[in-house]
């Protein structure tokens, strides 16, 4: 483990120290060991970092084996914990990135990442903001790929702190570069609302942002019974490939995003009274009547029943009619 991003050469990444079989490997993740190993250093799980550590080293290895890591590829993990899907990771990446906003745990997880000199860790809050990272994690993740082949991607693999599942998810989608892959470990209800479609209870703004951006895909349901301390809802292992194509299509990513935001923020409503509470101060109700009737809305629709093509054929009018607004 390295303060320096030092990427691995195209060669295999370095193993690590070989250990006593699959009994020591099975209790290095169970919750004995883990409540004792904080217990000898004085620590215990901090409710308000979102801490609860998955015991199933099958399901840590599920989340990695998801990733389809690479030995070319850059891994950003948020939550390294005591480094136990970090070790696993670096046995195949060519560079991660690890972040731990706990002290206790970034010193612990050190120990356990110390024979890996192309993993960094940072000790923090991965977000600046609730809308964007820390300059210095995007710019560590910027160097560490252009001393990579062309050909290595970018994932977001971790056991997400519940916490800040969605901002760290929906803010790294603005990100340049953005992520080839996320795979993250999040509760289930957030993970249904990635995936929902029009007219589900699940469905809104963060279905339409990651749909926009990603082909999403449940690949697990968690019970709680896999984590230490237990959750009080279900998780899941959600695998999101970002289509560069469909994201690049849009014209610009921060006026989709917040305008999707807007529409959804009183999903209850007509859409016309959404939309003109949205556009209120930019354009005027006829310019808004306008647009409705255009693309075929009625008084009664709702942003709801909308699918993904007709929220962003929506959204485009929209900002087109701002711009000429702009312009005149």
């Amino acid at each position: 483990m390295s303060d320096e991003f030092d990427p691995n050469p195209p060669s295999a990444p370095p193993q690590p120290p070989a250990r006593s079989g699959n009994a020591s490997r099975g209790s290095r993740q169970t919750a004995t060991y883990l409540s004792k190993r904080l217990t000898a250093a004085g620590l215990r799980p901090v409710s308000k970092y979102g801490q609860n550590f998955l015991i199933d080293l099958n399901l840590v290895e599920l989340i990695a084996r998801s990733a389809k890591i690479g030995p070319h590829d850059i891994v950003l993990e948020i939550g390294t914990g005591v480094g136990s899907l970090t070790s696993i990771m670096a046995t195949q990446a060519g560079a991660i990135l690890t972040v731990e906003i706990d002290q206790n745990l970034f010193q612990l997880a050190s120990e356990e990442l110390a024979p890996f000199p192309h993993v960094k860790m940072i000790q923090g809050d991965a977000l600046k903001n609730k809308s964007t990272f820390r300059d210095d994690i995007m710019e560590s993740i910027r160097e560490a790929k252009s001393r990579l082949p062309e050909d290595s991607k970018f994932m977001l693999v971790a056991n997400l702190p519940y916490n800040v599942a969605t901002p760290i998810v929906s803010n790294l989608l603005h990100q340049d570069p953005p992520p080839d892959r996320i795979v993250v470990t999040i509760q289930k209800e957030l993970g249904e609302r990635m995936v929902a479609g029009p007219g589900s209870k699940d469905y809104g703004a963060l279905s339409i942002w990651i749909q926009a951006t990603c082909r999403a895909e449940i690949v697990r349901i968690l019970p709680p019974t896999v984590f230490w301390p237990r959750p009080k809802v279900d998780s899941a292992i959600v695998r999101l490939d970002v289509d560069h194509e469909r994201r690049n299509a849009i014209p610009d990513l921060k006026y989709f995003h917040q305008t999707v935001r807007a529409l959804f923020f009183h999903r209850r409503k007509f859409l016309r009274s959404v939309v003109i509470s949205a556009m209120k101060g930019r354009l005027e109700k006829p310019a808004i009547d306008e647009i409705l009737g255009r693309l075929k809305h009625g008084e009664t629709a709702r942003a709801e029943e909308l699918n993904l093509e007709q929220i962003s054929e929506l959204v485009e009018a929209l900002r087109q009619a701002e711009l000429a607004n702009e312009s005149t």
